[in-house]
C-alpha cells in the first residue's frame, strides 16, 4: 500500500482513513507493506502504530514546505502538476522496484492518484483509490485565487492534474472513488470507466463513548482541517454571514472554531469566539449543539458530518457540504444553501426539540447502517480478493 501521508496521528481525513482500514484490513487477514511519505524526522516516531498491522512500514521523505523555489521551478519544467513534484520522494520508487523483484505481491493500493509515479513498471495489479476528484479542488482554488495575474499560470497546473488523473485512473487496474458523486465526475471524464466506492467512514463505537456533558448554552461548532481551502471558506462565511444572525436571536449562543492550525488562520477573532485545535474531538462534538459547515467547494465525504452523526450531533450544511452521503434533508441532516436561511435553520433546530431529536436519531441510525469502517473494510477486502485472483 502507498500512501501520501504516514496514516497515524489521525489529525488529517486521509490519515484516519488510512489507519482505519489497515488496521480493520490486517485483521480480516491481509499482509500489509506500507510506503508512506513524512515531511519531517519527527513523524517517524508514530511508525511503531502502524508496525502492529503491517508487515513492514517503509518511510520516505518529502518536501517539508510545499511552495519551494525548487518545487515552483520544477512544476515549471515538468509535464507533472505540483501536486505530484510536491510528494516525490528520493528512493521509493527504487526501493518498490527493488520488493516486487523479491517478494510476491497480489496487488498494490495506491491510495491517491500523485503517489502512481512512485510505482515502477510492474505486472502486480494496481487497485488507486481517489480521496477526492483533485482537479476539482485545485480549480475551486485558482477560480478564487485573489492574484488575477497569476491565474493563467495555475490554470496550466489545473490542466496538468487533469491530464494526469484520467492517465491513471486508465492506468491502474481497477479504481475506486469515496462516494457516487465522485464516482460520477470520474466516468464523466473517462465514460466506460469502472469505478468502485469505498467512502470514508467512522469508528461509531469511539464517538459513542461518553466523554463530556453537552453545554447548557448553545453551541455553534465548525470543525475541520485548515489547511484546506474549502474549511476556511466555509469559517469565513459563518463569520461573516450566518453567526451575526443567530447570535442577534439566540444571544447565549457561543461559536466554537475547532481544528488543525485554527489558531494560525483565525489569530485575531473575538475573545468571545473559541478557536483551538483539540487532541479528542469526541469533547467537543458531545458538547456542542450544532455543527454548521456552510461548504461551498466540493469533492470526497467529510469526516465532520460522520463523526458529528455518530456523535448524534445534528448538522446543518450546504449541498455541497454533504454530498457522498446518503443523508437526506430534513431526515438526517438539514440542507440549505443561502447563509441567511442556514442561520434560519439553525435557530429552528436549536428551538425545536422534536425536530433535534428527530434528526440526531436518524443521523446516527444511518452511519451505523452506512459508514462504520468494520464493513468498509470488508467491501475493501472484497476488492482485494477479486484484483489479487487476477496476479
Amino acid at each position: 500500500m502507498l500512501t501520501p501521508y504516514l496514516p497515524y496521528p489521525l489529525i488529517t481525513g486521509g490519515q484516519t482513513r488510512s489507519y482505519n482500514l489497515i488496521k480493520r484490513l490486517s485483521a480480516l487477514g491481509h499482509k500489509i507493506t506500507l510506503f508512506c511519505l513524512v515531511k519531517s524526522d519527527k513523524e517517524k516516531t508514530f511508525a511503531p502504530e502502524l508496525e502492529k498491522y503491517c508487515e513492514k512500514v517503509r518511510i520516505f521523505k518529502r518536501p517539508e514546505k510545499p511552495w519551494t523555489l525548487k518545487n515552483i521551478l520544477k512544476t515549471g519544467l515538468s509535464l507533472f502538476p505540483f501536486l505530484v513534484i510536491r510528494n516525490q520522494a528520493n528512493g521509493e520508487k527504487k526501493e518498490i522496484e527493488e520488493i516486487l523483484g523479491k517478494e510476491n505481491f497480489d496487488l498494490i493500493h495506491a491510495e491517491t492518484f500523485y503517489v502512481m509515479p512512485h510505482i515502477p513498471k510492474t505486472k502486480v495489479p494496481v487497485l488507486l483509490v481517489e480521496q477526492t476528484i483533485e482537479y476539482l479542488v485545485y480549480k475551486h482554488f485558482v477560480d478564487e485565487f485573489k492574484i488575477f495575474p497569476l491565474r493563467p499560470l495555475l490554470y496550466i497546473d489545473v490542466a496538468k492534474l487533469k491530464y494526469w488523473e484520467k492517465r491513471f485512473w486508465l492506468k491502474a487496474e481497477r479504481v475506486a472513488a469515496m462516494s457516487s458523486d465522485d464516482k460520477a465526475s470520474m466516468k464523466f471524464l473517462v465514460p466506460g470507466l469502472k469505478v468502485d466506492i469505498v467512502p470514508n467512514g467512522v469508528d461509531v463505537k469511539y464517538f459513542e463513548q461518553k466523554v463530556a456533558e453537552k453545554s447548557k448554552s448553545p453551541v455553534i461548532l465548525y470543525l475541520g482541517n485548515f489547511t484546506w481551502l474549502q474549511n476556511r471558506e466555509a469559517v469565513a462565511v459563518l463569520l461573516k454571514k450566518i453567526w451575526p444572525i443567530i447570535k442577534l436571536k439566540l444571544p447565549e449562543t457561543k461559536l466554537w472554531i475547532i481544528g488543525k492550525d485554527a489558531k494560525n488562520f483565525f489569530p485575531n477573532l473575538s475573545s468571545e469566539i473559541r478557536v483551538e485545535e483539540v487532541s479528542d474531538v469526541r469533547k467537543v462534538y458531545q458538547e456542542a449543539t450544532v455543527l454548521v459547515a456552510p461548504i461551498y467547494g466540493g469533492g470526497g465525504t467529510r469526516y465532520k458530518n460522520l463523526e458529528s452523526f455518530a456523535s448524534g450531533l445534528p448538522v446543518v450544511t450546504t449541498s455541497i457540504g454533504i454530498g457522498g452521503t446518503d443523508a437526506r434533508n430534513e431526515e438526517e441532516v438539514i440542507i440549505r444553501d443561502k447563509p441567511g436561511e442556514i442561520a434560519e435553520a439553525t435557530i429552528e433546530l436549536i428551538l425545536d426539540e422534536n425536530l433535534y431529536k428527530k434528526i440526531s436519531e436518524n443521523a446516527k441510525k444511518l452511519v451505523k447502517e452506512k459508514y462504520d469502517w468494520d464493513p468498509i473494510a470488508k467491501d475493501l477486502s472484497n476488492i482485494y480478493e477479486q484484483l489479487g485472483a487476477k496476479a
